[in-house]
């Protein structure tokens, strides 16, 4: 299955977002801003110029033109210890709006696909293809947790990954322990028919982190946020699982197979 996860090649923006007022390059230049945040999470104006080769005055007025059509949200990026002179930089991050714009006939297709497995060979054929795709992942996160400084909890070194892999991640501490919270599923839509793709990922966030852990709201059924309840144990400085040894080192999500990307 092709999922809708970061590195695939996005359907552009739908023509009333992206062709209007500016012919097709700006589009197109909007299109690349777009695709960039949706692959490496919220961004200032000033990384997004370095990673796309524009100067930080051309970003910044197709930042505008997103923000205006809604399909872009912003806030004031986080500043930690001693701040210097001048206001805190912009972060800006998909909306709802925007995120929907992206991957839709990739959805339709997974969806027909996993369909046609569970009529063909049962609802278990789709967990069995879930499990197969968490394999690589879990090769993978196990060795980034593996070899992550030991300052940071486990659970941050894995919202970290995740958020690498355009999944826009975060840990917040709750009364008995850590909750790890995702702001983007590039498969909702397909999980929202398929659950199994979220099980699936729990029990693999249970295995790296070495606790059970038990997801407490989904993108896919509604809520706005993927929220994983990490109990008090893994929020120790880590010494976490570590995967089966065909794994690699962290790889950038633009150069990841399906199979590598995580399932939610």
């Amino acid at each position: 299955m092709r999922s809708a996860g970061p590195g695939v090649s996005a359907t552009p923006l739908r023509p009333g977002h992206g062709a209007q007022q500016g012919g097709e390059t700006d589009a197109t230049t909007r299109q690349r801003v777009a695709q960039s945040i949706l692959e490496h999470g919220p961004s200032t104006a000033a990384e997004l110029a370095e990673r796309l080769g524009l100067t930080a005055a051309a970003v910044r007025r197709h930042l505008d033109v997103l923000l205006e059509r809604g399909l872009l949200v912003s806030r004031e990026q986080r500043v930690y210890g001693s701040r210097g002179r001048g206001r805190p930089a912009k972060v800006f991050s998909l909306s709802d709006a925007g995120r929907a714009d992206f991957y839709s006939a990739y959805d339709d297709l997974a969806i027909q696909a996993l369909e046609f497995l569970s009529e063909q060979a049962g609802p278990d054929a789709v967990t069995t293809f879930a499990t197969s795709r968490a394999a690589p992942v879990e090769a993978r996160y196990g060795k980034i947790l593996a070899e992550a400084d030991p300052g940071r909890t486990a659970t941050q070194v894995l919202a970290a990954a995740l958020t690498n892999d355009g999944y826009v991640a975060s840990v917040r501490p709750s009364a008995l322990g850590e909750q790890l919270c995702q702001h983007h599923c590039p498969v909702a839509h397909v999980a929202e028919q398929f659950p199994q793709l979220c099980e699936v990922e729990t029990e693999l966030f249970s295995r790296l982190l070495g606790v059970h852990v038990q997801r407490l709201a989904t993108i896919a059924h509604g809520d706005g946020v993927c929220t994983t309840h990490i109990p008090q144990a893994a929020g120790m400085p880590h010494a976490p699982h570590v995967a089966p040894a065909a794994s690699e080192a962290k790889t950038p999500a633009s150069n990841m197979t399906p199979k590598e990307r995580p399932l939610s």
